[in-house]
Parts: structure tokens; sequence; C-alpha cells
């Protein structure tokens, strides 16, 4: 399915906000492409797919992953709206005929993350962060500055301030977040 298609789609099966953010991940994505040398045609569908399960209501989400056979922790079960991720994948492949693995991993561990992100990973992660259209994070332009000096150095900084949001009861942690954060820190 061509780009555009998909924009219309989204618009439509998205709420207003999501779908503003949507865009924004996308064009920042393709931004982080350019200056990485990554392919902009991949980062700009991962971008524009990465939340396209995020509307389905949290019961739905567990329903369909057990219906399609996608794996579901115990911490997904408990918080499914984790299962965005992994089940958006699973859309971007099914419903919009997204083939690139590369596209469709980056979609599947934008939420979590996990160690050995590759650097497509990397860009949807972040990008997901520091969209124009985000403004409550901290050190929110430190990270958007790192972002384009080193992803690494982002991603640290990203996750650092996640688990400290988490531990101040922000909401559950996942292992796979914490592996993450060890992993870039090398811990």
């Amino acid at each position: 399915m061509e780009r555009l298609d998909i924009e219309k789609k989204l618009k439509k099966e998205l709420d207003k906000e999501r779908y503003r953010h949507t865009l924004g991940v996308m064009y920042t994505a393709a931004s982080l492409a350019m200056a990485y040398g990554v392919s902009m045609e991949q980062a700009m569908y991962a971008g524009l797919l990465h939340d396209c399960a995020k509307c389905i209501p949290n019961h739905e989400k567990l329903k369909l992953c057990k219906k399609h056979k996608i794996p579901v922790s115990k911490m997904e079960e408990s918080n499914p709206f984790l299962l965005h991720a992994k089940l958006g994948a699973y859309l971007a492949q099914e419903n919009y005929g997204v083939k690139d693995k590369e596209v469709l991993h980056a979609i599947q561990v934008h939420t979590t993350g996990e160690p050995g992100m590759g650097i497509l990973d990397k860009i949807i992660y972040i990008a997901d962060y520091i969209e124009p259209n985000r403004e409550k994070a901290p050190d929110l332009n430190e990270v958007r500055r790192l972002a384009f000096q080193d992803l690494d150095q982002a991603m640290v900084k990203i996750l650092s301030d996640t688990l400290d949001y988490l531990k101040k009861g922000g909401g559950d942690l996942d292992p796979l977040t914490l592996k993450t954060y060890h992993y870039f820190t090398n811990q």
C-alpha cells in the first residue's frame, strides 16, 4: 500500500491527536534517517505505522493478540496498552501490506526497546519521544539535541528518564525496558 493511502486510512482509524502525533513521528523519523544515512522511506513507513494499533481498546488488543498467536507477557497482560507495538507490527504487515522486516521490527520495539536495537529501531523509538507535538517529557530540548548527535546517548537519556518516571509511580516497569537500559549503559 502506498504511503499516502496509509495516511488516509489512518486518519479515519486514529483519533485526531494520535494522527497528529503519528505524522510528527513520521517526519521526525525521516529527519533522523537523513542525518544518519538510513532509508528515509523505511523511517517514514515505520513512523507512520508505529501506533496503528494504539486506538484499539485494550481488551480488544488482548483478544487480537491471542487470536493471531502474538506472544503476550505477564506484564503486557496486566498492561495491555503495551501490546500496541507488537499488534501494530502485525497489522502493518496484514492490513497495510508492509513486508520490510526492519520496518516491522522498528514498530514492534518502539515502546519498550530491546537490547541490540538497529539504527532504524532507535530512530523510531527516539522519534516517538521527541516529535514536535510532544511537550511533557523532562529535558526534551536536550534529548532533541542529542538525537541528532548520537542515537545511543539519546537512547540512554530517554530510557533513564522513563525509568525515573516509572519509579516515581508513573506506571509498571516492563522488564524489557530495564534490559534495554542496561544494554545501552553496558551495566
